[in-house]
C-alpha cells in the first residue's frame, strides 16, 4: 500500500478543499400556479395532480363525500 513521503499539513489540506462547496438546487416557477419547484422533477399542483413540464402525469383521486342519513330510529 502506498504511503505519503511526508505528512500534509492541515492548512495545505484546507486550502485545497476550499473549492468544494455545495450549490443551491435550481428551482423554477410553475407558470400556471406560480409555485416554485425543483427543475426536472415532477411536482404536485394545487389540485393534487402530479405535473411534469405542464402535463398531468397522475391525476389526483376524486374525493366522494358520503352523506349520512339522519332519520335512523
Amino acid at each position: 500500500m502506498a504511503h505519503p513521503k511526508s505528512r500534509i499539513s492541515k492548512q495545505r489540506k484546507r486550502k485545497r478543499r476550499t473549492h468544494y462547496k455545495a450549490t443551491a438546487p435550481t428551482t423554477s416557477i410553475d407558470p400556471k400556479t406560480g409555485e416554485t419547484h425543483l427543475r426536472h422533477r415532477a411536482h404536485k399542483d394545487a389540485e393534487g395532480n402530479l405535473v411534469y413540464r405542464g402535463n398531468i402525469l397522475v391525476a389526483a383521486p376524486e374525493v366522494v363525500e358520503i352523506e349520512e342519513d339522519e332519520t335512523e330510529d
